[in-house]
């Protein structure tokens, strides 16, 4: 009955570590009542009761593969990022950012007009494997010169960045 990982650590948990195997015996399922009333006798909360029995029930399961040959073995680890150069901080930072820059771009926008922000979209923020409006296409869409489209555009830039340093 030993394990590598410590399954109870509370004094709620030890008790039901000690006396769940020998209550769930007289019992020929532990379904919700069952759980509530092992729970009432012992004095703890049912969550603890389906979380102890969790733990008693599942298995250790080990990170790094091991020499042994067993097929049903499963490692983790094996199924981790295959970019290895890259230390899990590092990505967990990166894809902060990441989430970040997103956001503040998003909130950039929602403070633009309609107008500019369409303009701002369909020049700079087109979908892989599309290709950008250009300035004469979105004069002809609006009814304006491309020289006003271009004036839209750098004045919808300029509240975006300002937006960002804020946001910064």
């Amino acid at each position: 009955n030993w394990r590598l990982v410590k399954i109870a650590t509370t004094k709620a948990q030890r008790k039901l570590f000690f006396n769940l195997r020998s209550m769930k015996q007289s019992f020929a399922t532990l379904g919700p009542d069952e759980v509530a009333a092992v729970a009432k006798t012992l004095g703890v909360k049912p969550e603890e009761v389906v979380e102890m029995e969790t733990r008693m029930t599942g298995g250790d399961v080990a990170l790094e593969p091991t020499n042994d040959d067993d097929e049903d073995h499963y490692a983790p680890i094996a199924y981790l990022a295959a970019e290895s150069s890259v230390e899990p901080p590092m990505q967990l930072e990166r894809k902060q950012y990441d989430r970040l820059q997103d956001e503040g771009l998003r909130e950039a926008l929602a403070r633009l007009d309609d107008r500019s922000r369409a303009i701002v979209q369909r020049r700079w923020l087109v979908e892989e494997g599309e290709e950008a409006a250009t300035l004469h296409e979105l004069a002809a869409e609006y009814g304006v010169s491309a020289e006003r489209i271009r004036q839209i555009e750098v004045k919808a830039m300029q509240k975006m960045k300002g937006a960002l340093t804020a946001l910064a």
